[in-house]
């Protein structure tokens, strides 16, 4: 199976200056936090705790769900609502809902040729990107350092054999554009790690959430807790634990 997620729809709120050392320190999030969020960003939903896994599985949810990871200094929401085509058009409260330093949203889907990513910082706009192949959508804010390479056509787009160019396709593939964008503030890639220890969205769970109509959430079905903690060396969080589904 594939370990790159297709599509992508996912905002990041960091302190810590290195999210991957955070992430690496931590490899389980913290379920309490993660369902507070959720409520929080979702006021008009009933939010009921549902199947978790990596990114891997879930940094594209669908409309009916979230996926949260909450870990010291950094915390990572994949929602729908992180896939705008316009990055500036992001809900105020979607934008710094835990006071953080930074805001990232990076976001594809790679079926579309479509890639977009935005900073805020305490708040404030940076920078947003926005484009299919051949059409940018949205293109505000300095550029910064890292984006030259791609402006010069150093990654173009890798057509499939016997696919000939539109004669306005971008000199980039906007996934990867969004992707860089990952890598420089995040420290990881979704599409390519690097090297073999590299992070990767397997390493990297979230806590799933389904979201109903006000009044409309089923019962909850409450599991028996576990009569001793694992000894197994298994990573384990409470009643969100579960494997990433396989297709």
């Amino acid at each position: 199976m594939s370990e790159v997620p297709s599509t992508t729809s996912s905002l990041w709120y960091v302190d810590d200056p290195d999210p991957v050392a955070v992430l690496r320190a931590h490899p389980d999030p913290d379920p309490a936090a993660a369902l507070a969020l959720a409520k929080q960003l979702n006021p008009d939903r009933d939010v009921v705790p549902a199947a978790s896994g990596t990114l891997k599985v879930w940094a594209g949810p669908d409309p009916g769900s979230i996926y949260i990871g909450c870990y010291p200094g950094v915390t990572v929401v994949c929602t729908g609502q992180a896939a705008p085509s316009r990055p500036t058009a992001l809900p105020e409260l979607l934008v710094r809902p835990l006071a953080s330093a930074h805001t990232y949203l990076v976001s594809y889907d790679i079926p579309r040729g479509w890639g977009a990513f935005a900073h805020w910082e305490r708040g404030e706009f940076r920078r947003a990107f926005s484009a299919t192949r051949v059409n940018i959508l949205e293109d505000e804010g300095l550029p910064l350092v890292w984006e030259r390479p791609f402006w010069a056509g150093e990654h173009p787009v890798h057509l499939q054999p016997g696919e000939l160019p539109d004669p306005q396709i971008l000199p980039f593939d906007p996934p990867a554009f969004a992707d860089e964008a990952n890598a420089e503030w995040l420290g990881f890639r979704y599409r390519g790690a690097t090297s073999e220890d590299a992070l990767k969205p397997t390493d990297i769970a979230v806590c799933g959430f389904s979201l109903y109509p006000k009044g409309e959430a089923p019962p909850p079905i409450v599991p028996e807790e576990p009569k001793a903690p694992p000894h197994n060396g298994k990573r384990w969080f409470g009643w969100l634990r579960s494997r990433d589904r396989v297709s």
